[in-house]
């Protein structure tokens, strides 16, 4: 955040083009708000219907000129265009504008670097940097001999990348190598949660649903909650109690985005495999976005990508207390706002719910000479009510079917 108080917003025209394969406005849109959240001011927009990117240009050189000609005279400092391009393709339209461009997958990456807090965070970001240039390198033009050039340039030095292939793939093979290891701290992190029996939700969604609110609302944890999108990169778990009395560790992830390319998803895998882990999923959305039945599509193909199939999944609609009209509720679905506390306690109980095929409900007498039962009972169960009769101790609790063998001698 610091990095983002102290920049100025700079100027930005957007371009794009329209081939027919996605909504190319809501596409635009969205890449309005990245520019915004990078630290850039939209001054014009340029969407071109074209069968295929033109080669050397992405749009015709006419437009192309025409674009120059508005950006220069809206004092832009910067084009940003809604696809990736090549290295050739760069240096072609920054020859006929005389300004830097940048496309969709740096402008991402540029917030990834800005936003990531913790050294895992910023290895992952590293990486991807790393990897997305190194392919680039040849003829990126005025992008990489800028040092600090503002949106699009922060994260390693540039004129290293220019310079040192070499030095690139060894500081690849050290990253990956960190990476790794951060990765195995997490899957022993993650096998001693399952030994110990503890319960998981991942929170996923689109990005700036509202997750990192939604954590804050049910557990009290102060993680970053901004109106912009990544606010959250790096992983953070809070345990909240449901209505049964069981404890669930809940875990925000980062944030999905429409076409957001494949290898910026392998880089952030180990952040999103926590919902391939997890016992239930919360699916987070924006119930006030017209957008959200595509966002929630969106989702759903990266939860099937990471394998979250069979996983039992709570649709959260959120900011519901912007929404005039009624939302749909099921035993899958609920409508809450986690800005004022609305409906919490519902999702509570649906996570519950959906958690109960694996808990059973019990009352039991324990004699006072098998009394260590009762201690053990305490330990892998969740107690509702104690009660001390002269026969022995009387407990009604929720206990983890796996568990019900040691304790099924003394229900009553």
């Amino acid at each position: 955040m610091d990095n983002q108080n102290e920049q100025e917003y700079i100027n930005a025209v957007l371009a794009g083009i329209d081939t027919g394969e996605y909504d190319a406005e809501i596409s635009m849109d969205e890449l309005e708000e990245l520019a915004k959240t990078a630290g850039a001011t939209t001054v014009c927009r340029v969407l071109q219907k074209r069968p295929a990117p033109d080669a050397a240009t992405v749009i015709g050189e006419g437009k192309l000129s025409e674009l120059s000609e508005t950006a220069k005279a809206l004092d832009a400092k910067l084009i940003i265009f809604d696809c990736e391009l090549s290295s050739s393709q760069i240096r072609n339209i920054e020859d006929i504008t005389d300004i830097r461009v940048i496309d969709r997958t740096m402008l991402i990456l540029d917030i990834f670097a800005m936003r990531a807090v913790t050294n895992e965070g910023k290895l992952q970001v590293e990486s991807a940097q790393l990897k997305y240039r190194l392919s680039r390198l040849t003829g990126l033009g005025t992008s990489l001999s800028r040092l600090g050039g503002g949106i699009g340039t922060r994260g390693p030095g540039e004129t290293k990348l220019e310079t040192d292939r070499r030095h690139i793939r060894r500081r690849l093979e050290k990253l990956d190598s960190e990476l790794k290891e951060l990765e195995k701290r997490r899957s022993v992190a993650r096998n001693r949660r399952k030994k110990d029996d503890m319960l998981t939700a991942a929170i996923v969604g689109y990005t700036n649903a509202g997750k990192s609110t939604l954590l804050n609302a049910l557990t009290g944890a102060e993680v970053l909650a901004e109106d912009k999108l990544f606010a959250t990169l790096d992983l953070t778990s809070r345990a909240i109690e449901l209505p049964d009395g069981r404890s669930v560790i809940l875990t925000d992830t980062v944030g999905f985005i429409r076409r957001l390319p494949h290898h910026l998803i392998e880089a952030f895998k180990s952040t999103l495999e926590e919902a391939a882990s997890a016992d239930i999923i919360l699916h987070v959305c924006d119930a006030s976005d017209e957008q959200v039945p595509d966002k929630i599509k969106t989702a759903e193909e990266l939860l099937a990508e990471l394998g979250c199939g069979g996983i039992p999944v709570i649709n959260v609609l959120n900011k519901c207390d912007r929404v005039q009209y009624e939302l749909p509720e099921d035993d899958s679905t609920v409508k809450i706002s986690a800005l004022n506390g609305e409906g919490l306690d519902r999702l509570k109980q649906l996570i519950a719910d959906k958690l109960s095929d694996r808990v059973s409900s019990l009352t039991l007498l324990i004699p006072y000479e098998n009394a260590s039962d009762a201690a053990m009972l305490r330990k892998y169960g969740s107690v509702s009510s104690e009660e001390y009769l002269p026969e022995g101790i009387k407990l009604s609790a929720v206990v983890d079917k796996k568990y019900l063998h040691l304790f099924s001698r003394y229900s009553i």
